[in-house]
């Protein structure tokens, strides 16, 4: 009779191992990602003239802008911890494809789809380098 193999402290699993190259590329790409998104929050928390402004012309009220920021910071913080890193980056993905959406039909300019876009490649790239349980799901779909 086996028992499963648990995963160790390197993050082997199945038979993977993260290379302290891949861990530390990952932490360096969710760092990053994780540093503007808390940026971000804090700045809606604060609400100086230019994330009022921006929040008007994307079309919401100002009045949301907090519980947007609310919202950021809680799935960033998500994002951060280990344990509820997937969840943190499955939240982000849907906090960063309403970003793209609402500058799409703003008609913002291709540079703000596109940076959104770039935070989310961020999140989950930095993710997939530093969680062999992310590279075992997506590589086993």
């Amino acid at each position: 009779m086996t028992t499963p193999t648990p995963v160790d402290i390197r993050g082997a699993h199945n038979g993977q191992v993260t290379s302290s190259i891949q861990l530390w590329a990952g932490r360096i790409m969710s760092g990053l990602a994780a540093l503007f998104l808390l940026w971000d929050g804090g700045m809606k928390l604060l609400k100086p003239a230019v994330v009022v402004k921006a929040t008007r012309d994307l079309g919401y009220p100002e009045s949301d802008i907090v519980g947007i920021g609310v919202v950021l910071l809680a799935c960033t913080l998500l994002y951060l911890f280990p344990r509820t890193s997937i969840l943190g980056a499955i939240l982000l993905t849907g906090y960063l494809g309403g970003a793209i959406a609402s500058q799409v039909r703003a008609e913002a300019s291709w540079f703000n789809v596109v940076f959104a876009f770039v935070f989310a490649c961020l999140v989950w790239g930095g993710l997939w380098l530093r969680d062999v349980r992310v590279r075992d799901f997506l590589l086993k779909s």
